[in-house]
């Protein structure tokens, strides 16, 4: 099965990434960071809405790992780790290389529980 990579492009630089090296994209006002699996990140030049609509548009909704938290957050799902709803916390890790701790809201954090609960049941 060939890579599947997110191309990013502006009118002076682009970024190829490979969709399994995302590990989050959070929202900074106008701009995004993009958090790498090898604990590089890349400032966005892109609201979280217009990150999210080139996720869907490249990479379809067949089988892709990113789902948007909240309003502030994307994630790749492939890489939750742990979920906290009263300390509102999220742990994303490969449990080996990477462990990044974000935040979200409880609203968003019991969604995505039951929805990771549900997907188990399947």
């Amino acid at each position: 099965m060939p890579k599947r990579h997110l191309i990013i492009s502006t009118a002076n630089d682009m970024v190829r990434i490979a969709a399994e090296k995302i590990v989050y994209v959070s929202s900074d006002g106008n701009y995004c960071n993009l958090v790498q699996t090898d604990n590089e990140s890349r400032l966005l030049t892109f609201q979280l809405g217009q990150i999210e609509s080139m996720i869907h548009d490249q990479l379809g909704a067949k089988d892709n790992p990113f789902i948007r938290i909240g309003r502030s957050l994307i994630i790749n799902r492939n890489y939750i780790y742990y979920i906290n709803l009263q300390n509102q916390r999220l742990i994303l890790s490969d449990n080996d290389r990477f462990t990044y701790t974000v935040s979200a809201s409880k609203e968003a954090l019991k969604q995505l529980k039951e929805l990771i609960e549900k997907e188990a049941k399947e």
